[in-house]
């Protein structure tokens, strides 16, 4: 850790002497550093497909030496020279990252269990990890490309292997209870009837059909970054294709909460073209026809049958009536709940856990991501681009080559992050996952395409952090009134 920090602080002194050095030092320097942003981007995906895919899968035997922390180190080390004079220091979302780090540290630390408190914040960590890394190596489009054909191989990854599971479950000796769950990418179930139904799943970091529909339904909308306008072979080929993949592999999770965040991106999508009503008469459409496919395996989505759940929030808003300020700690709302399960809804498990001071912050990170996404989609809000001036850097001849890129562009990355973000908030609602790393990916996606806009002139700076403080307090006490009052309506439907 040492060693790190020199060498963070030698590569800042540079950047303030650089002017000082001889041009072909300037010049070996810059070689260097174009090496090793190229080294953290290849980095920077070999940790996120490691973290989605789970060691085993990536290495195999040398998983058991822990080869994720030697990745992760290397990915920090190679990562220190893009730190300084980066745009990540200028985002609310880096302030709010280390409040939430603070946050899980303190949940566990005010119950007197420090040695836990150490260990959730380790556990913390290499999820906001992704945001950084993404804003600091994807930072042109083509990267940004390359990001998304790998989550899209990560989605097909596992779909395949769970299809693949899914043809061959009936081999299988005895009932569905003992399929090996540990080893396949399948996980039985029973629907609302009693009869037994397999999921597919990933095996580690997304080893819950419902995390991977999560993800699936946020690659989605993504992978539209590739459409080319009069190209249809090579839409088909890259993009209409692709996403009747990641449909059936949603279809195959069974998860009833990507069904609904699925309706609800196609009502967004279809808003702007067709207007409201049309595209919510589409949505509608499409959902009872979905539903009538065994989307969701024969479990119903009705008040009725959220019951269960609805009762977990209540019981949530309870705890966090006797825990307010800390939460009753990271990852340990099954110990408190009355029958050891989580409220499957993520505003309801923050403040639970890490009470209205993690909120605050996770409030702090979703706001501004939400806000510079919408600005992105907003043709009022982009110009046309400005002439990138040179930097006033050390180094002139490293700066970096940024690709043309218009505002119209600008606008279609925008709306494709609103598209992606309304995926994965809508299936949250319904899932416990409020510190997974695709939410904190996602706001680095939105972040960099933010940053080249602004390079560019093409969008106003970034809200001031004193608005953003005081707006995410606003927002800290909507999510839980949202909550409040969602339970107030479903508990008229009873």
């Amino acid at each position: 850790m040492y060693v790190l920090v020199a060498a963070f602080l030698i590569f800042g002194s540079c950047r303030s002497i650089g002017s000082a050095l001889p041009s072909g030092l300037c010049a070996s320097i810059s070689h260097t550093s174009s090496v090793y942003r190229t080294m953290g981007f290849a980095l920077t995906v070999l940790y996120l497909v490691t973290a989605y895919l789970g060691p085993a899968t990536i290495f195999g035997p040398l998983a058991d030496f822990h080869v994720e922390v030697i990745l992760a180190a290397l990915v920090l080390l190679v990562s220190l020279p893009s730190l300084a004079g980066s745009f990540i220091w200028k985002t609310p979302q880096s302030l709010a990252l280390a409040g939430l780090a603070f946050a899980t540290f303190l949940s566990l630390l005010v119950t007197g269990w420090a040695g836990g408190a150490v260990q959730v914040f380790l556990d913390f960590i290499p999820n906001a990890f992704a945001y950084f890394l993404v804003c600091l190596h994807c930072n042109t489009k083509k990267k940004l490309q390359i990001l998304i054909v790998v989550m899209l191989c990560v989605c097909l990854f596992v779909i395949a292997h769970g299809y693949d599971d899914l043809r061959h479950q009936s081999s299988w000796s005895g009932s569905a209870q003992q399929v090996p769950t540990e080893t396949t990418y399948l996980l039985p179930m029973t629907n609302d009837s009693g009869a037994w139904f397999y999921r597919i799943r990933g095996l580690d970091f997304i080893s819950d059909p419902n995390d991977l529909a999560q993800v699936i339904v946020c690659v989605i909308p993504l992978v539209l970054i590739f459409w080319r306008p009069k190209r249809m072979l090579m839409n088909v080929a890259l993009l209409i294709l692709p996403v009747a993949a990641l449909l059936f592999g949603a279809y195959l999770t069974h998860s009833r909460g990507s069904l609904l965040a699925i309706t609800a991106m196609i009502l967004i999508a279809a808003r702007r073209r067709i207007g409201t009503l049309p595209s919510l008469l589409l949505a509608i459409g499409l959902f009872v026809g979905m539903s009538a496919t065994n989307y969701t395996g024969g479990r119903e989505i009705s008040a009725g049958s959220g019951a269960d759940r609805m009762d977990l929030w209540s019981e949530g808003l309870q705890l966090m009536k006797s825990h307010p300020i800390f939460g009753v700690g990271y990852n340990r709302m099954f110990d408190n709940t009355s029958n050891g399960l989580t409220a499957h809804n993520s505003v309801v498990v923050c403040v639970v856990e890490l009470g209205l001071f993690g909120l605050y912050f996770w409030s702090m990170f979703l706001f501004p991501t939400v806000r510079d996404a919408l600005a992105l989609a907003s043709p009022g809000k982009v110009s046309e681009a400005e002439p990138i001036e040179a930097e006033k850097a050390p180094f002139p001849s490293a700066m970096r080559k940024s690709t043309a890129i218009d505002k119209a562009e600008v606008n279609r990355l925008g709306r494709l992050v609103v598209l992606s973000l309304t995926g994965f908030l809508v299936a949250g609602w319904f899932l416990s996952r409020a510190f997974t790393m695709t939410f904190f990916l996602l706001g680095g996606v939105g972040e960099a395409v933010f940053q080249m806009a602004l390079q560019r002139g093409m969008i106003a700076p970034r809200m001031p952090l004193a608005r953003v403080l005081r707006l995410s307090g606003g927002l800290t006490i909507a999510l839980v009134m949202l909550v409040y009052v969602v339970l107030r309506v479903g508990n008229l439907w009873r």
